[in-house]
């Protein structure tokens, strides 16, 4: 597949929030500002491509040289779940106010569908290294762009939705809107 087609793909009409429904939780979670939306955009960008390139290698050069292929899923939820602990201490550290207002969902990226999707998606599609590295900068720019576009509508909805539509209803209706479009845009 040609890489620009697949980073295109990645980015819009294959998004993994909206097409792939992978990553609702912090989607959902972390986007009622849009401060907090590129805080997480920039964590489960760092986790994704980091377990993505090691999980790859430990696919091709360790799994399937010794037979061991029924370890993925296991050994890939290893790798993301050490990648978020060691950005989990280094944003507690160094980004204080980052930590304290993403508050549960930083951790809760070990079980972000989308990034266990992602690295499971890059091998079993059998890309090559530069195939999974694009797909998966592209896969991180798209769950990106839709968290803060998303977080910038629920900051600029305001007393004119009735009560009964206010908070994840209304989100709901957004999020499927978003889907349309995004989904025909290729």
């Amino acid at each position: 597949m040609n890489l620009i087609n697949l980073f295109v793909s990645g980015v819009l009409s294959e998004n993994i929030v909206l097409t792939k429904f992978l990553g609702i939780c912090p989607f959902m979670g972390t986007s009622n500002k849009t401060k907090d939306a590129i805080g997480m955009s920039l964590a489960v960008t760092i986790v994704t491509t980091l377990s993505s390139i090691i999980t790859y290698l430990l696919y091709n050069y360790v799994l399937v040289p010794t037979n061991s292929v029924y370890l993925k899923t296991i050994m890939f939820i290893f790798v993301i779940a050490c990648m978020v602990q060691i950005l989990l201490i280094i944003i507690k550290n160094k980004f204080k106010k980052l930590y304290q207002s993403l508050g549960i969902y930083l951790p809760l990226i070990t079980t972000n569908c989308a990034v266990l999707g992602i690295t499971l998606l890059n091998v079993n599609s059998g890309y090559s290294f530069m195939q999974m590295l694009v797909y998966t900068l592209s896969s991180c720019l798209g769950f990106s762009i839709v968290l803060c576009i998303f977080s910038s509508i629920r900051e600029n909805l305001s007393e004119d939705i009735p009560k009964s539509f206010k908070g994840y209803p209304i989100a709901f209706i957004t999020a499927g809107i978003m889907a349309l479009i995004f989904g025909r845009l290729i």
